[in-house]
């Protein structure tokens, strides 16, 4: 059985915990930050966990992780 290759783009997009979770960025912060508030640039700092109905999604494009 050949090997499964790993989506890219979403390997640098998500980290997995030590637990096995699936932990994202917030979007929305790359431009226009002029007209967000301050309190929504700070909360967009913090890494988020991914629903579990996407995880199980995801953790398919992700094969060795």
């Amino acid at each position: 059985m050949p090997k499964l290759k790993t989506v890219k783009g979403l390997r640098d997009r998500v980290k997995v915990t030590g637990t096995g979770k699936l932990a994202r960025f917030r979007a929305g912060r790359r431009h226009l930050l002029g007209g967000k508030r301050a309190k929504q640039k700070r909360q967009m700092r913090r890494m988020r966990g991914v629903s579990p109905v996407e995880a199980k999604q995801l953790l398919r494009l992700l094969p060795y992780s």
